[in-house]
């Protein structure tokens, strides 16, 4: 799969194409709809490729910076699941004022026509464009007329209410990854590079891989969860783990020990021999176990609750 992070990484010789385009934070299972009639109707044009146009930052950060929604996706793994799901091409359009500027007619002549030589565009039918937002589906539709390309606009609808990426936000905030897995049509993955943290898990017994949780990410609600740790990328002269590895993963700030920086801590089960500081990581959320963190008056009530938290993990996991 192609990937390109602006407009003139694009070749003059691309095109024809049919183009979707959106946030596609998350790529949830409505975007997934989106891709898979972008990839049925590219067929039905003699095989054309499918390009996925996405935004870096969200447009938001760049316009109203205070009600940025918070990311379920870096635009890496986004890229990597548009291409997944039926995208043969990301354009990654760096968005900033000077793009938010391009009246919907400029965006269609310097994106869509200029660049993407667009047959066919497929969009969520609620989709915006443009400078303030002036552009929706019946623009687009206008402009097929004129440069020749077919526009269609689809429902996001799921089976109880439409998948969106608000919806999953509302869910993670809630602490529901279950519910959120539900609609992505995956578990949440969070990503990050293991720092050193304070090792009292280490003497504890239950070594834990620490990240930082990301102030623009979405993390779940504090609280203790199962799921999977995977390496993305070990450290150097570190081991190659290849598979993911079932885990016990806490996200919070330590209140037993006065934390103050909001982290996720993972705790492989049964591994104590891994070496993973400098790794780059990705957690999947799997299922809640227990609500906010607890502050425990002894290291042995602690040690208890611990205990019973890595073997809710491995039931749900054993299962999983």
């Amino acid at each position: 799969m192609q990937v390109w992070h602006g407009l003139d990484e694009v070749g003059a010789e691309f095109g024809p194409s049919v183009v979707t385009i959106g946030n596609f934070d998350g790529v949830h299972r409505g975007h997934q709809e989106v891709l898979a009639h972008a990839k049925t109707r590219a067929a039905e044009l003699g095989g054309l490729p499918v390009v996925a146009l996405t935004f870096d930052p969200h447009p938001m950060r760049v316009l109203r910076p205070d009600h940025a929604p918070l990311m379920l996706s870096e635009p890496g793994q986004r890229a990597e699941l548009l291409g997944r799901h039926g995208a043969d091409a990301v354009l990654i359009l760096p968005f900033d004022k000077d793009v938010a500027s391009w009246s919907p007619e400029e965006f269609i002549e310097r994106v869509l026509v200029g660049t993407l030589h667009a047959k066919a565009i497929v969009v969520g039918e609620n989709f915006r464009f443009g400078h303030k937002a002036a552009g929706h589906v019946d623009t687009l539709v206008a402009a097929g007329t004129t440069y020749g390309f077919q526009v269609e606009g689809l429902s996001l609808a799921g089976d109880a209410q439409p998948w969106s990426s608000t919806y999953v936000r509302q869910r993670l905030a809630e602490g529901d990854v279950e519910a959120a897995a539900e609609a992505l049509g995956r578990p949440l993955r969070v990503t990050g590079v293991v720092i050193e943290g304070d090792k009292r898990g280490r003497e504890l017994g239950y070594p834990t891989a620490n990240i930082p949780a990301d102030p623009i990410a979405a993390v779940p609600l504090d609280g203790v969860y199962a799921g999977w740790l995977t390496v993305l990328t070990p450290a150097e002269g570190a081991p190659a783990y290849e598979e993911p590895m079932p885990a016990a993963i806490s996200v919070g700030s330590n209140p037993t020990f006065d934390g103050v920086d909001r982290r996720v801590e993972s705790y492989v089960l049964d591994r104590d021999d891994l070496e993973l500081y400098g790794a780059r990581v990705a957690i999947d959320f799997v299922a809640r176990l227990r609500g906010s963190q607890i502050r425990f008056e002894t290291i042995d009530d602690l040690l208890v609750q611990m205990k019973a938290d890595v073997d809710g993990a491995r039931g749900i996991l054993t299962q999983n």
